[in-house]
């Protein structure tokens, strides 16, 4: 008898997955025209995807900074690290500038283009925190690039990237945004391209200063 209940539960699983309600089916239909029409793209999925993407940033922007306000709570009773070591040889050094300078575009590239193809402003940021610290790995100390993070003001202008992001996701989330623009295009994105630019500088201007931390009070090598 339990094959006969089997076989019933097997055919009526086929008739669901083949032939679909029609009533059910242009129902659907409906549901991602106008998930299309809202998000003026026409995969539904990347569209859900785009809305309800920020969510989910703004907390990792929240968790990337009590993480770098951490590290600087932690180790601010720390011995600095004598002596400083560092990349001398010529051939490492010219090799680790040039990797330096391919991660600062490919940083650039993440951040204008994330919306289009894979990237964002967290791939970003890495990519540009991996070529400070490839800088970092052949300064002559770690008095030099201190000194540059100041006199750029790093510290301030990665605090001002975090409130215009808060501010602009908020805005967006309330509903004022900027116009699509035509799709497939650079600034097809709305806001989007402008929240990669500002999360992609808060992560590149954190990772500088949790390397600076760590080269002073853990060493390079």
């Amino acid at each position: 008898m339990i094959w006969v209940y089997l076989t019933a539960g097997l055919l009526f699983f086929l008739k669901m997955l083949i032939l679909p309600d029609p009533a059910t089916a242009s129902a659907e239909l409906a549901v991602v025209d106008a998930i299309a029409a809202d998000t003026g793209i026409p995969n539904a999925v990347s569209g859900i995807i785009f809305r309800n993407r920020l969510y989910d940033t703004i907390f990792e922007v929240v968790v990337f900074t009590i993480a770098i306000m951490g590290a600087k709570y932690l180790l601010a009773n720390e011995t600095p690290t004598i002596p400083f070591y560092s990349f001398t040889d010529q051939p490492s050094i010219v090799l680790a500038r040039l990797g330096a300078t391919i991660a600062a575009l490919v940083g650039i590239e993440l951040a204008i283009r994330g919306h289009l193809s894979p990237g964002g402003g967290f791939a970003a940021g890495v990519a540009g925190g991996t070529a400070i610290g490839l800088i970092a790995i052949t300064a002559a100390s770690p008095e030099w690039m201190q000194a540059i993070y100041e006199r750029w003001r790093a510290a301030a202008w990665e605090k001002v990237s975090v409130l215009i992001f808060i501010v602009l996701a908020v805005l967006t989330l309330l509903g004022i945004e900027l116009p699509p623009g035509q799709f497939g295009t650079l600034l097809s994105g709305g806001v989007i391209p402008l929240l990669n630019i500002l999360v992609a500088l808060k992560v590149a201007l954190g990772s500088w200063a949790i390397t600076l931390l760590f080269i002073r009070y853990r060493g390079l090598l």
